[in-house]
This record gives structure tokens, sequence and C-alpha cells, in this order.
């Protein structure tokens, strides 16, 4: 049996839901992991993977909360942008502290709920890690960049495609117009875009003094953007820190849909809180 717990937050003037996972054992860990879910969804997640992803941490002696942010499940309010529920992560953090015997904090998250946690994490000291897994990182520029590399440069070496293209199966000016509005995208669209929440989340990583886990799928465009937009350029510099590790599963979706992809994230989860308490 797992030892669950229904809580209650506030938000403003709203009342936010979380279930706190207690660690399994004499003497839990003292690291505590922090779920934050990705919209649009609540604190099951896809597949039930949070539920499962919080009992694994359980057996390990870990403890865990998830919890619905404001206009998101059983919480109450009108739901925000993943890029401005900093007081919603605040709250969570407060009554996950009230209710476990945990001294500092993973943040955990799943695309627009990574990209939560890099624009909160450097703002509260209780937060020593994170897990990120395909960090949302879209803009018309690197979107544009993404669909050239992976897409259309893919279909030049396609035999199916020439096949395709030599029986008059390919509407050829129409894809020709489609790259070129993607290269326009990718070269005209990326500097306006800087200053939004975009430059928050790299501004807010860099700050992050904490230990990082970066988990990206093969199979996934959201984590090419990622890679092609952070990994690729100079601005990120957080990802150059020592204590940043990354890490890919080749075949995995984008949620790590399957039992072996969800077992081998509860793994690295496990592995990463356990060598932070052990230090």
């Amino acid at each position: 049996m797992h030892n669950e717990k229904a809580i209650s937050f506030e938000v403003g003037q709203h009342r936010c839901l979380g279930i706190v996972h207690k660690g399994k054992g004499e003497s839990p860990a003292r690291t505590g992991v922090l779920l934050i879910v990705g919209g649009p969804q609540y604190r099951v997640g896809s597949h039930r993977q949070f539920v499962q992803l919080s009992r694994a941490l359980a057996d390990a002696g870990i403890p865990s909360m998830r919890f619905d942010y404001r206009g998101m499940g059983d919480s109450q309010g009108r739901k925000e942008s993943f890029d401005a529920i900093d007081d919603d992560i605040a709250q969570a953090m407060q009554a996950f502290h009230a209710n476990a015997d945990i001294d500092n904090v993973v943040i955990w998250g799943l695309c627009d709920a990574a990209s939560a946690a890099m624009i909160y994490a450097s703002k509260d000291d209780r937060v020593k890690g994170l897990i990120l897994l395909n960090p949302w990182l879209e803009n018309s520029g690197a979107k544009g960049q993404t669909m050239l590399r992976h897409y259309y440069l893919k279909r030049l070496f396609s035999k199916a495609f020439w096949k395709k293209l030599l029986s008059g199966g390919v509407n050829l000016s129409g894809s020709l117009r489609d790259a070129g509005g993607h290269l326009k995208d990718s070269v005209s669209k990326q500097a306006a875009e800087q200053g939004s929440y975009q430059q928050r989340m790299q501004n807010g990583f860099n700050a992050f003094g904490g230990t990082t886990l970066l988990v990206l799928s093969g199979v996934d465009l959201t984590a090419r953007e990622f890679e092609q937009q952070a990994l690729g350029t100079k601005g990120w510099t957080g990802l150059k820190k020592e204590k940043v590790q990354i890490h890919r599963i080749s075949e995995a979706d984008h949620t790590f849909s399957c039992q072996a992809w969800k077992r081998e994230v509860e793994k690295l989860t496990i592995n990463m809180v356990m060598e932070m308490s052990q230090d």
C-alpha cells in the first residue's frame, strides 16, 4: 500500500488540489520531487504517467507531490498560461514542505511544465534540482529550422519521395513554397520573439545553480526544437554547466507512452534524487 494524501492549498483567492506521496521505509529521502503538470493536463498525467511515477518514487523512499494548478483538474480559478504559474508553483512548494518531511525539492516537468520550471527555479532557494523532459521552446524561427532539417531534408534522401516525384505525385511548387516559408520564418521572425517566454526560460535556467537532468525523446519535434534552439546556441550557458546531464531515449515519443520508456524515466528520476540526497 502507498501512503497518499489529498491536500488543498490557496493560490490567491483560489483553492488548488494536490496529492502528497510519502516515501516508504524507515528513513525516507530528505529530497522530494514536485511534479508540475503540462497542459492541458491534470495531476494524473497522460496514460497515468504521474501516478505511476509518484508511486515508483515512493517505493524508492522518495516523497513527491503532484498537483493541479489554477483552472486545471479539481483546482479553482481560470487556467493560466504555463509561463504565468510562478505563484501556483510557489504555493505548491509551501504545501509540499508542510505535508512532507523534506529539506530540498527537485522539480519535475514535461513539455511546457519543464518550461515553467526553468522560469521559476532560480527564484526559490528550496529548489536544488530540475528534471526536464522535452521542454517546450517553440518559436517561428526554431520551428522553421526544425522543419527544414528534420522534414524537408529527410524527404530529399527518401526513395519514396523521388519515386512519387517522378510519377507526378508531388506538388513540387507547393512544397517549395512551404519550404521557403519555413526558411523565411527561420531568418526573419526569430529575433522578434526575444523577450518572450523563451528569453525568460533562458534567463531563468542560466541563473539556476542546482543539478539538472535533461531528458530528450528521439521521436519528438518538441525535443528537436529545443535542441535546435538551446543546445546549438551560445546564449544557453546554463546547459554547459557541470551539474547538467543530458540523456536521450532514442525511440521514445513525446510523453514516453510505453512501459519501457516510462520505467527508464522513473529510474533516471530515482537515481538523480538518490545521488543528490547523498551529497
